[in-house]
């Protein structure tokens, strides 16, 4: 089956995923489990209640109860989730779940914000309704009208960048805002857990990017996912192996994937500052603290795990965010202008 990230997969156990990879195995799907069945949940859906798990509590929820969705993942040499084919019920996608957003009419003030999200940009930056769609909570219908956040979607790398562009005019007019520095304090403090950033260097970061704001006073994200064309490879047509730990300056000469997951920077002009003296040829991020990091021209510092890849491609990357904290990995500009 084919399914892109920011889709959901619903399973004949009543458990809600999100996929997470481009490319799967032939009998699966990979993807993270997201939402569970749960009679006090906090969510709701067809008269049934579901709680939203995180990364431990979901791992902990299926070795206890589906240890079917486990995969061993040689290619990753790790135990990943995915959904095996034949325990999908329905894939969602963003695109189908904004086209009933329109077609039938939001039911609360949550989805009619999205639309405004969605006319904005097809109205100013002149993308096709059919390259949007909303994930999140949305998609499953599991939101909370007052309470949620808005995912917003854009199919196709260059799509992704013109909607940027159009926030960062449109930011501070209207419905929409920009957003202010007590909510990067919060950021910060969530995501930071070293001093890899100062919170003066976070904000200039993330204001920069255009990629975060309100809509009448609700959070919304532009998240970019890649159209069918973009998606090249097959599943374990590529392996990583970890080298160790490495420290680099370089160029980068390409950032359309910066938002991708991974985020993708192609570098050249490579200097080793610390590690084994090998050609890198990009650099990856596993976090969304450093995805849309650096722009293309950018002279970048890069810390953390050399890997190296061989099959389909060769050669080698750094990749930063190899834990969810990311301790003592980072991307930063060297010439940063605050």
């Amino acid at each position: 089956m084919m399914s892109r990230p920011r889709d959901f997969v619903y399973t004949v156990d009543d458990l809600f995923f999100a996929t997470t990879s481009y490319l799967h195995p032939e009998d699966r799907i990979i993807a993270f489990l997201r939402y569970i069945p749960d009679p006090e949940g906090e969510r709701s859906r067809d008269g049934r209640r579901y709680s939203k798990v995180d990364s431990k509590g979901a791992y902990h929820f299926l070795e206890e109860n589906y240890p079917i969705y486990l995969y061993e993942a040689e290619n990753l040499r790790k135990i990943i989730l995915a959904v095996p084919d034949e325990l999908i019920e329905e894939i969602l996608t963003p695109t189908r779940r904004l086209r009933e957003i329109m077609e039938e009419g939001p039911f609360d003030e949550l989805l009619e914000k999205v639309l405004i999200i969605a006319d904005a940009f097809h109205e100013e930056a002149s993308i096709s309704y059919n390259d949007m769609g909303v994930s999140g909570s949305i998609l499953p219908s599991l939101h909370d009208p007052k309470n949620s956040d808005i995912d917003f979607v854009i199919y196709g790398l260059e799509n992704h960048r013109k909607a940027l562009e159009t926030f960062a005019q449109l930011k501070d007019q209207g419905p929409f805002k920009s957003l202010s520095g007590d909510y990067w304090l919060k950021v910060y403090k969530k995501r930071i857990k070293d001093d890899s950033l100062s919170f003066e260097e976070f904000c200039w970061y993330e204001e920069r990017k255009n990629n975060r704001g309100l809509v009448n006073g609700t959070l919304f994200d532009i998240l970019a996912t890649r159209s069918w064309d973009e998606i090249e490879g097959s599943w374990a047509d590529t392996l990583y192996e970890p080298i160790g730990k490495i420290k680099i300056e370089a160029r980068v000469y390409d950032a359309m994937a910066a938002f991708d997951n991974p985020a993708i920077y192609k570098v050249e002009d490579v200097r080793i500052i610390e590690g084994p003296n090998v050609d890198i040829d990009e650099v990856v991020s596993f976090t969304h603290t450093y995805a849309g990091q650096a722009k293309e021209g950018e002279r970048i510092i890069a810390k953390g795990e050399l890997e190296k890849y061989t099959g389909a491609r060769e050669g080698y990357r750094v990749v930063v965010g190899t834990t969810r904290e990311a301790l003592n990995e980072y991307i930063k500009v060297k010439y940063p202008l605050f």
